[in-house]
């Protein structure tokens, strides 16, 4: 597929701080060029040559979302219909932990059910993609 029928979301709850939204955005980012990393685009070189580090090369598309929302859209990303899409999301068990391996060790003790999502990164066919987040606002 070509970028054209590819899309790029990012559901963050827009109820947090302005600071946990930054930060939930900018891990879920993180996280996602490392799974789609064909997706950064070569370094560039301005007209002075300086060079500036490639970034993605389609859009993202900030959207908002409640908790109930996104614990919802999470549900639906784990059913067979969706299980081709790169999902990434950030909750409140990794929020409430500065060592990942304590990360690892509190997320093997909390069931799926308890988790609260701060936000959730969606890459894959615009379709289904927009299937799932057509409806949500843009966050602003």
């Amino acid at each position: 597929m070509n970028d054209c029928d590819m899309k790029c979301v990012m559901i963050i709850n827009p109820e947090l701080p302005i600071g946990v939204i930054a930060n939930t955005s900018a891990i879920l980012g993180v996280t996602l060029g490392k799974h789609i990393p064909e997706q950064v685009g070569d370094d560039v070189v301005d007209a002075t040559e300086k060079t500036h580090l490639g970034i993605i090369t389609i859009p993202i598309a900030m959207l908002k979302g409640d908790k109930d929302i996104l614990k919802d859209l999470r549900e639906r990303l784990y059913t067979p219909e969706f299980s081709d899409l790169v999902v990434v999301d950030f909750s409140d068990v990794a929020q409430s932990c500065n060592v990942y391996r304590d990360y690892i060790t509190k997320s093997a003790c909390v069931p799926e059910k308890d988790y609260s999502y701060l936000g959730i990164a969606i890459f894959g066919e615009k379709k289904k993609v927009n299937k799932l987040t057509g409806f949500m606002p843009l966050l602003r």
